[in-house]
């Protein structure tokens, strides 16, 4: 039986004559087109950064930052650099720089806020640093 054995393990095994086996099938992950696809809690976060952009107090700020959470999503942040341009005959809009720390990371993103007609404010740009 031993003599057996070592006879089968003689004939050698050569990694070089190994063929995949292509009938094994493990699963895959697809392709997203794009980064809101890929992180569907952007949209409620931007919203949430949105508010609390517009709703700061920016002569009670005095140059602070503005800490968000969203709840929802988990994400965090702060809004710095926050600064209002125009006025309400030209419209008024408020730029800044917001972190955003979510499952996925940290990430820096400069922004733009501004008031419509009806007096909501609107996100204009959100951009990645």
């Amino acid at each position: 039986m031993l003599l057996l054995l070592a006879g089968c393990g003689a004939g050698g095994f050569n990694l070089e004559k190994a063929e995949v086996d292509r009938s094994i099938i493990t699963g895959s992950v697809a392709t997203t087109p794009t980064a809101d696809a890929a992180d569907p809690g952007m949209a409620s976060d931007q919203t949430t950064i949105s508010n609390a952009a517009s709703s700061a107090d920016l002569q009670g700020l005095a140059g602070q930052s503005v800490p968000w959470a969203n709840a929802q999503t988990g994400s965090r942040g702060t809004i710095t650099a926050l600064a209002e341009t125009g006025d309400a005959s030209n419209g008024r809009c408020r730029r800044f720089e917001v972190s955003r720390e979510s499952y996925d990371g940290v990430a820096m993103y400069r922004a733009s806020i501004c008031m419509t007609g009806t007096g909501a404010w609107q996100m204009q740009d959100f951009k990645a640093l």
